[in-house]
């Protein structure tokens, strides 16, 4: 068998478009990625990423084993059982997650800033950096010409937008997918995991993810970065030059999340500093456990943000050509299930698997991309209603929806059988 010589571009340097990339340059293909940052440390986030099962394979399936390694070895540590708690810190109930014997089917915490590092490591040959894609047009004999804001042009067999939820090639591509505020929003934070303050909390806060479910109309997420074991060469995989707490890659900490209906928050909150925000959320948490609220307090004011959620609307299926879409592109969805990432690692996975095995063959790899599609569709919009349904419940402003979710909880908790059926 031999392989057809035809380029791919990838619009966009994110997470799904990098791990794309690995896989078709590990298959030796002829892949480009086309990502408007200036550098590699223009857009950095600051905050950690879940990456579950499906994510995790298709990082050991895309990586060269050396980066694969380097990916294991500056993961957090930490358990994986998830926890639902009343406000007042009360268990509702512990969902038990044994950790798989291949960390290729396993759970793991990992900072995105050195995921990115990661993804990165090896495509400087591979990333054109300060490409901002504009437009695209069709060529006779089926090719696509790329136009950028630099006034260059380039021209590609396949295209793949990578290019997140605002991107410019659905916009022209698919122009009747939309992306809606779910009229949300949350604000996020990172408290300092050190010796001293891990006596601060309740060990359950410490031990691994948690939803906390107060009575009704707010919610907070809170999951463990821990780093303690983790030593990073300076310069090496996992370190960072950037400065300030938001961007600290080598500490641990505690993420959270607090959310709610945009109508509960003040009406100039996305005006607000870090400190501001802070402040507001801790008023909104003023009854609930000592323990939450000293959580909030004891965040730096530069680890605050604000994250409004949004998502995407499906779509019905459309002809599949020589230009297809991943992760957020197409399948925009709301953090609350913490599946967008891994959703567009099993996308970038995917859409490998199928490219390599049609141009490594000499077949279409137009009918490669229907292939992948149909499974991408029916396996990225479930995520997007299931996300948007946990958004939802997240918040829960229905005071007797909200009772009837602990009530649930409570039971399942109490029996053992229920919870294997339900959380399986």
């Amino acid at each position: 068998m031999t392989k057809t010589t035809k380029n791919i571009a990838i619009i966009g340097g994110g997470i799904g478009g990098l791990c794309l990339a690995q896989g078709l340059r590990k298959a030796g293909l002829d892949v480009t990625v086309y990502e408007r940052d200036r550098t590699p440390a223009d857009r950095l986030q600051g905050y950690r990423v879940h990456i579950d099962p499906h994510g995790a394979r298709a990082l050991h399936d895309c990586l060269p084993e050396h980066l694969w390694r380097a990916f294991l070895d500056t993961t957090g540590q930490g358990g994986q059982d998830f926890g639902f708690l009343t406000e007042r810190l009360d268990l509702l109930a512990l969902i038990e997650t044994h950790h798989a014997p291949d960390p290729a089917d396993d759970h793991h915490s990992v900072s995105r800033i050195t995921l990115r590092q990661v993804l990165l490591s090896g495509l400087e040959d591979v990333v054109r950096f300060g490409k901002t894609y504009e437009r695209y047009e069709r060529l006779p004999g089926g090719r696509v010409r790329l136009f950028f804001a630099d006034g260059t042009s380039e021209t590609a067999d396949v295209v793949v937008a990578a290019d997140g939820g605002n991107s410019r090639v659905r916009r022209q591509y698919l122009p009747h997918a939309e992306r809606v505020d779910t009229g949300i929003t949350t604000v996020a934070g990172k408290f300092p995991l050190t010796a001293e303050t891990r006596k601060l909390l309740a060990p359950r806060l410490v031990e691994g993810p948690n939803n906390v479910i107060p009575p009704r109309g707010v919610g907070l997420f809170c999951a463990p970065h821990d780093l303690r074991d983790l030593v990073v060469a300076e310069g090496g995989i996992g370190a960072t030059e950037q400065e300030g707490a938001l961007m600290d890659n080598t500490g641990g900490y505690i993420l959270w999340a607090v959310g709610a209906a945009a109508g509960r928050f003040p009406g100039d909150i996305s005006e607000m500093s870090g400190g501001q925000l802070k402040d507001t959320v801790a008023r909104m948490i003023r009854t609930w456990h000592p323990d939450l609220r000293r959580m909030i307090d004891m965040s730096h004011p530069d680890t605050v943000s604000l994250l409004p959620i949004r998502t995407s609307i499906p779509i019905d299926p459309w002809p599949a050509t020589n230009i297809t879409l991943l992760g957020d592109a197409i399948h925009s969805m709301t953090p609350m299930r913490g599946i967008g990432a891994n959703t567009a690692l099993r996308d970038a996975c995917l859409l490998r698997s199928a490219l390599t095995e049609a141009l490594t063959a000499g077949s279409d790899p137009v009918q490669a991309i229907a292939g992948y599609e149909a499974q991408m569709r029916e396996y990225g919009f479930a995520a997007v209603r299931d996300s948007l349904r946990s958004a939802e419940q997240f918040i829960g402003d229905s005071r007797v929806t909200r009772m009837g979710f602990k009530t649930f909880l409570r039971l399942v908790q109490r029996v053992p059988s229920l919870k294997a059926r339900v959380f399986s």
